[in-house]
C-alpha cells in the first residue's frame, strides 16, 4: 500500500503521517519531490543557435544575427524515466517561439511529435523498448532569419498540459541536429 503526495514545487520537505486508530503514534518522513516535467537539458550550441538557461530554468535561445540553417538547431539526448514507456504524455511550451522554431521529441531518429507555434500540447507515446529519446529545437519552414526568445517546454504524464515547472536537470549539456 502506498501514500500518494503531490507537491506544488520540487525541493525538500517531510510528510507527518499520524495514525487514525492511535492519536498518539505520529512519523514524520523526508520526501524529495521531483518536478512532473520529465525534461532534461541545458546549455547547447549549433548551427548558429545558441541555448542558455535562464534564472528560473527555462531556456533562453539566439542565433544573434545569423540564420538558424533549415532543420538544424540543437539537441539533448535524455535516459526515459522508468514508467513512462508506453503510457500518454502531453508535449508543450510556453513563451516567445519564432515561427520557425520546431521542438520535438524522438526515438531511434523518428518523430514522436512537436510543437511550435500554433501547435501545442502534442499527446506522445515512448513506444515500447525505448531507453534514450531526444529532445530537439529546429529551424523548420521555410522563412530564414534569425531567433531569439524564452521558452518554457514541459513534458509530462497525462493528456493535460499543466502550469510549467523547471525540470529536475538544468545542467545536461546539448550538441547539435545534424
Amino acid at each position: 500500500m502506498g501514500i500518494p503526495v503531490t507537491g506544488v514545487k520540487p525541493g525538500n520537505t517531510t510528510v507527518t503521517i499520524n495514525s487514525k486508530t492511535s492519536p498518539n503514534i505520529s512519523k514524520k518522513v523526508p520526501v524529495t519531490v521531483k518536478s512532473r516535467n520529465l525534461l532534461a537539458y541545458g546549455p547547447a550550441s549549433a548551427n548558429a543557435l545558441t541555448v542558455t538557461v535562464a534564472q528560473d530554468g527555462s531556456l533562453d535561445f539566439d542565433s544573434g544575427t545569423e540564420s538558424v540553417p533549415l532543420y538544424k538547431g540543437v539537441r539533448w539526448e535524455l535516459d526515459v524515466p522508468e514508467g513512462i514507456v508506453g503510457v500518454p504524455l502531453i508535449l508543450s511550451y510556453t513563451g516567445d517561439v519564432p515561427g520557425t522554431l520546431v521542438i520535438g521529441l524522438y526515438a531511434n531518429a523518428n518523430s514522436l511529435g512537436g510543437v511550435y507555434q500554433g501547435k501545442n500540447n502534442t499527446a506522445i507515446t515512448i513506444p515500447k523498448g525505448t531507453t534514450r529519446v531526444e529532445l530537439r529545437i529546429s529551424r523548420g519552414g521555410v522563412t530564414a532569419g534569425s531567433v531569439s526568445g524564452n521558452l518554457k517546454i514541459q513534458l509530462e504524464l497525462g493528456n493535460t498540459a499543466h502550469d510549467w515547472m523547471r525540470p529536475d536537470n538544468t545542467s545536461l549539456r546539448g550538441g547539435a541536429v545534424n
